[in-house]
């Protein structure tokens, strides 16, 4: 075991009594976007607010609006120059409050770069994270490079360094992570989590390392001289670690032994390591008040999930779960190429969906499906009509079902598609993007997946033309399809395009995934972050389009916040909140949260 002293800092906040959970204390995320001739002005309500709260809107010194704004919490100032500052500040029982920060301009008119700093020629920002790094109530990111000879785990062959980068939206840089030689580049391997762990209002950053990782300060950790790769690029020897970074400096906190660790190679299945370093990570409450950080390995076969607690400086482990302990064999081979996160049981402390199984907040196996392994996985409220939640996701195995939409708490199976061959369909979606349906739709693409289904399995229309990612874009809460660097509203006849991106590129091959998707400023719509074509900065596209629907900001739901966390995991996947948003959505509850 290792630790790293990364210097001194505010020891973690007591939580409140009560069940409510630590979220970020962010700004209002005022954001000025062109559209027309005017400026589509928009900003957060935050979780610790009702609905009633209204606002005033001011272009510098003056108000724009003629009464306070109840209905929404966005404004189209018409005929307003492009260069308009703005601030907006709450009314609360008639009495105005505070002014906000200064607002966010899109310099791109719907668009923002931010500049990076390549390490190299050769170098791709694949995905990034967002989080308060500085404590500041604005979002940072903290961006992964991947160099162009990544690999996936079952292809041999030397890689080059990982990098994890932190930038403002201004392109400044905070610091430069080099996992180094020891740690592997592809999607399957470095899976970063970006989360306030030890509640002291910043973010950490935590990561698998090794030997030879070098921290944001430049400090080494362990042996920086080891190389423990074979001729055919694996690292199946040396230790393995996992750190949790400062933020702010991007200096290592503290560094433990990675668990579970490999040890009998050939006991995941393979002898040549593909199977034994399959990684997936995420961020979970369990114990419904404060954020944990969750590590996986292996998923084919042997499937192990780990749960750790940052506090005080110090990781320590509350649960390993591992399919080969006795009472956990069900797991055996159910494993995603992602996972999920929610409170399946309505307990008030989240639980992991780990594909085709679900492990309890304590590290239990509350049941397994069996229907095993797959590339996509959707969990939300997606049928309003019965209580709970729902899972959905797709399988690869040849004598198992193509999907299945099975109740989140119990795996009762609602509705599943038939077999679809050795192989399986390659995705699957699930979202309200058909308003003349109610609840959610499902969808996917490979054999048995060539309809628009509901809940009970039923057509209900053409297939969307895309089954990657989603979005909420325009002013209705029915979601729309994000696809490569384009966003389309579906309709049954055919597509509407919202919105081309220009100058981008999409991430991660065939998935046409964007480096992140999500709610970072602004009202409750989505951001959609690409990565320029040459490789030079990151472009965040916002919605020109006014709404009339007042939410409250997603990200202080819990279960959408911590998808914010994973997305990047693997094979990655949209969020969902905790609630059903879309066409006929009742008022969701307001979010049960504190502030750091």
């Amino acid at each position: 075991m290792v630790r790293v002293d990364g210097g001194p800092g505010p020891g973690p906040v007591d939580p409140p009594p009560g069940s409510a959970k630590q979220m970020e204390d962010l700004d209002r995320g005022l954001v000025s976007v062109r559209s027309g001739t005017g400026n589509l002005v928009s900003w957060r309500l935050l979780g610790t607010e009702g609905r009633d709260v209204a606002f005033n809107l001011y272009r510098g010194g003056t108000k724009v609006n003629s009464s306070p704004i109840t209905d929404s919490t966005n404004y189209l100032d018409s005929g307003a120059p492009a260069d308009a500052a703005y601030t907006v500040r709450a009314v609360v029982n008639g009495t105005e409050q505070a002014a906000s920060e200064n607002s966010l301009r899109l310099t791109g008119g719907d668009h923002l770069d931010v500049p990076l700093s390549r390490p190299g020629f050769t170098y791709t920002p694949v995905e990034a994270s967002p989080g308060d790094l500085d404590g500041d109530g604005r979002y940072e990111l903290v961006v992964k490079w991947d160099p162009d000879n990544a690999k996936d785990n079952s292809q041999s062959g030397i890689t080059g360094n990982v990098y994890l980068d932190a930038y403002r939206l201004t392109g400044e840089r905070l610091w430069r992570i080099d996992l180094g030689r020891n740690i592997r580049a592809g999607a399957h391997y470095t899976q970063f989590q970006v989360y306030d762990y030890d509640g002291d209002g910043r973010a950490e950053v935590a990561a698998k390392t090794a030997d030879a990782t070098r921290d944001g300060r430049g400090t080494v950790i362990g042996n920086g001289s080891a190389d423990h790769r074979n001729s055919s690029g694996y690292i199946l020897t040396g230790p393995e670690y996992l750190t949790v970074f400062d933020g702010r400096t991007g200096a290592a906190l503290d560094t433990v032994d990675y668990q579970p660790g490999r040890g009998n190679v050939s006991s995941w299945g393979d002898s040549y390591g593909n199977r034994v370093d399959r990684f997936l990570a995420g961020t979970a409450y369990l114990d419904g008040s404060r954020p944990s950080l969750i590590t996986a390995r292996g998923y084919y076969t042997r499937a192990t999930v780990t749960a750790w607690d940052f506090r005080d400086g110090q990781l320590t482990r509350r649960w390993l779960f591992d399919s080969n302990t006795s009472g956990n064999g069900a797991a055996y081979g159910q494993g995603n190429h992602q996972l999920s996160v929610a409170d399946v049981d309505a307990d008030g402390r989240q639980e992991i969906v780990y594909g085709s199984a679900t492990i309890d907040d304590n590290g239990t196996l509350m049941y397994a499906t069996g229907f095993g392994h797959g590339d996509a996985l959707h969990v939300g409220d997606f049928v309003p009509s019965r209580s709970g939640l729902e899972v959905f996701t797709i399988h690869e195995s040849g004598n198992q079902p193509g999907s299945d939409l099975h109740d989140a708490r119990t795996g009762q199976v609602l509705h599943r598609t038939p077999t679809s061959g050795s192989e399986g369909p390659g995705r699957g979606v699930a979202a309200d993007i058909h308003a003349g349906n109610p609840g959610a739709e499902f969808w996917g693409s490979g054999p048995n997946m060539t309809n628009l289904r509901d809940a009970s399995g039923a057509n209900v229309g053409r297939n969307p033309s895309s089954a990657n990612f989603l979005v909420w874009w325009d002013g209705d809460p029915v979601r729309e399809l994000l696809d490569g660097t384009r966003v389309d509203k579906y309709g049954t006849g055919g597509e509407t395009r919202l919105l081309t991106g220009s100058g981008v590129a999409s991430s991660n091959g065939t998935k046409s995934t964007p480096v992140l998707s999500g709610d970072l400023f602004g009202d409750w719509r989505e951001e959609v972050v690409w990565r320029h074509s040459d490789n030079s900065a990151l472009r965040i596209y916002a919605t020109t389009a006014r709404t009339d629907l007042k939410l409250h900001t997603l990200v202080h739901d819990a279960q959408y916040r911590v998808a914010l966390a994973w997305q990047n995991t693997a094979y990655n996947q949209p969020p969902h909140p905790s609630f059903f948003l879309g066409h006929g959505m009742s008022t969701p509850p307001r979010p049960d949260v504190y502030l750091r």
